[in-house]
């Protein structure tokens, strides 16, 4: 079933990316397991996964025992200051960095551990008062601030669109994003790179792709039956 729903995912991600003339291969595609057990990673796994996106430290740490570094791991929920030091022993790539103290939480760990940590910026492109992340406004200061701490790579933004009835209805939120990326780039900060645009899940991530997402998080669509 599996192997089957990520056949799907993946021609899905194939056509969404030809409808503007992107290549298959330029999109990450990241498997989110957060309700998921180690038999069904596994079995993600062997189908082809790569990449695992988490939303909970606790929930980790038993996956990540049982299944090591044989894939890059995503952190992409709301991290608490308090968890970033248990985060940056496990994670590739922390995906909702939304405030200068959390950064500056996961540089220090870094420095201790000796090594660089990857990092995208949450940028919350719908305002919407329950969602975690910095208002679009903000963001470029914030990537400023942040590109001075030791250890620490700026490597691209994310954000999650609103539920709303239809995908289109997403695309401006994806759009925003990624003007957003662009806006940063243009100021060529030093230690910041806006490589990766962290957009789309199983509800609306072919909207995200034409915007320009080249990393989807995608749980629902693999695991369910």
């Amino acid at each position: 079933m599996i192997n089957e729903n990520l056949k799907r995912v993946k021609d899905r991600i194939n056509k969404a990316a030809g409808q503007v003339g992107r290549d298959i291969d330029d999109i990450i595609l990241v498997c989110v397991t957060k309700e998921v057990g180690v038999p069904q990673i596994e079995e993600a796994l062997s189908a082809g996964v790569t990449d695992i996106g988490e939303n909970y430290i606790q929930d980790t740490v038993k996956k990540f025992n049982a299944i090591g570094k044989r894939v890059k791991w995503h952190f992409i929920g709301h991290l608490q200051t308090n968890k970033a030091k248990e985060a940056v022993g496990i994670f590739d790539l922390i995906h909702s960095v939304d405030s200068f103290r959390l950064a500056h939480q996961i540089s220090r760990r870094a420095v201790k551990l000796g090594i660089a940590k990857e990092v995208l910026v949450e940028v919350k492109t719908s305002r919407e008062a329950t969602k975690y992340g910095i208002v679009p406004e903000e963001a470029p200061d914030l990537v400023e601030e942040m590109s001075v701490l030791p250890n620490l790579k700026i490597t691209g933004l994310m954000t999650m669109a609103p539920i709303v009835d239809t995908p289109e209805e997403s695309r401006p939120y994806f759009r925003k994003l990624r003007e957003l990326a662009e806006a940063i780039a243009a100021k060529k900060i030093e230690n910041v790179r806006m490589q990766w645009l962290s957009m789309g899940m199983t509800q609306d991530f072919e909207v995200a792709i034409e915007e320009g997402a080249n990393m989807v998080r995608i749980g629902r669509a693999i695991f369910e039956r």
